[in-house]
């Protein structure tokens, strides 16, 4: 008896299994046959040996295309049933492949160095060595205790010496250390260690002002509180006039 062929629905290209890159960079690729579910059964994310960790047979990818891995769909629905719902109900089946782009686009400054923006400088115009100031930055971040979001408004500024930065370029390198698991005082720290270290200037001004989700939703539950912190380096933190100047120009 000839065995009925299963209705196709689609291909995919897949990554292939072992084999060596090729000269593209890219790996080698197998292709995929989607086939159309028969006999009733509800087809279902692959759950045995071989699916377990193949990030494509769940069909879910990140922005860019890549694969989404099983592994970390399974430990959002494993979170989801641990809160008291059922991860395969209509409204949260797609909850993990959201949370897992989300993720991925909170944290994308695990994947940037904010120091590489500070690298293209100018010649100064006319030799000015006064304060350059962007103030009131805005940033969002996520705790890294409870990985729940504080925002806020950052103010930088700095003294230059011999070479100046495009404004924008501050404003990625706050939302470059922003863009992590972090605590508002490294951060602060962060944002300006990278100015000083890269430019060199006389001194750098770095003062954030951030509200903190942790603190409104759990625990005490006192939302609207703000929360300060500055770093100060070379002039700023040496010279008491300067401090007041740079200080007074940020709002303070």
């Amino acid at each position: 008896m000839r065995r009925q062929s299963r209705p196709v629905l689609g291909y995919i290209e897949a990554p292939g299994r072992g084999g060596v890159p090729q000269p593209s960079g890219r790996w080698p690729t197998r292709r995929v046959v989607l086939y159309v579910g028969c006999g009733g059964r509800r087809g279902r994310r692959g759950r045995g040996k071989d699916n377990k960790d193949n990030a494509v047979s769940n069909g879910q990818n990140f922005d860019n295309g890549a694969p989404i891995p099983e592994a970390v769909l399974d430990a959002v629905r494993t979170l989801i049933r641990w809160a008291g719902d059922d991860p395969d109900r209509e409204g949260l089946a797609d909850t993990p492949a959201r949370v897992a782009r989300a993720y991925r686009e909170y944290f994308r400054g695990f994947r940037e160095d904010p120091r590489q923006y500070l690298e293209r400088t100018f010649e100064q115009v006319g030799g000015y060595d006064e304060v350059v100031l962007l103030r009131g930055i805005p940033f969002v971040s996520h705790c890294e205790h409870h990985i729940a979001p504080f925002t806020g408004k950052a103010h930088v500024a700095y003294m230059p010496t011999d070479r100046v930065v495009g404004i924008s370029k501050l404003a990625r390198v706050v939302h470059g250390f922003a863009r992590r698991l972090q605590v508002q005082e490294r951060l602060t720290a962060q944002i300006a260690d990278a100015i000083d270290e890269v430019l060199k200037p006389a001194g750098v001004a770095v003062v954030i002002e951030a509200t903190h989700g942790c603190m409104t939703c759990r625990g005490v539950e006192t939302p609207d509180v703000i929360m300060t912190t500055s770093r100060m380096t070379g002039v700023f933190r040496n010279d008491e006039k300067t401090r007041r100047e740079v200080l007074a120009l940020m709002g303070f």
